[in-house]
């Protein structure tokens, strides 16, 4: 392995919301395996406007941070629901249910992980409960 690695997140990132049927609604790149991390990760994540993510997730180690790159929306914290907007950053434990919603203008979010990756639990309908 090379001590550096260059990508362009659109061509050489696969984007898995394409391969979940999540797209075009939901755009999501992970790039942990394509720049070969070590101990942590992050995605690249756009979320079409007024778009709720139709999942949430939580770790059992890997905690994570999201940034709001443009944009703005909510993010669902176990059973809390906050506002979010542009350069707005929150860091979530790894086991609390998180989740997001686009507001009327989409939203990009850049996710980074603190971490080996592999521990997720998937919490479907993770909207509808609120």
């Amino acid at each position: 392995m090379a001590d550096w690695t260059i990508l362009n997140l659109k061509d050489d990132v696969e984007d898995s919301a394409e391969r979940f049927g999540l797209a075009p609604e939901l755009e999501a790149r992970f790039g942990r395996k394509a720049l070969e991390v070590e101990g942590g990760g992050f995605s690249y994540q756009r979320l079409a406007p007024d778009f709720e993510q139709p999942f949430g997730h939580r770790h059992e180690s890997h905690e994570e941070v999201y940034v709001v790159a443009s944009g703005s929306g909510r993010i669902k914290l176990e059973d809390e629901v906050r506002e979010l907007r542009q350069w707005d950053v929150v860091r979530v434990a790894p086991s609390v249910a998180r989740g997001f919603a686009a507001g009327p203008d989409g939203m990009e979010l850049l996710a980074i992980g603190f971490g080996e990756g592999g521990d997720t639990e998937m919490l479907e309908g993770f909207w509808g409960e609120s």
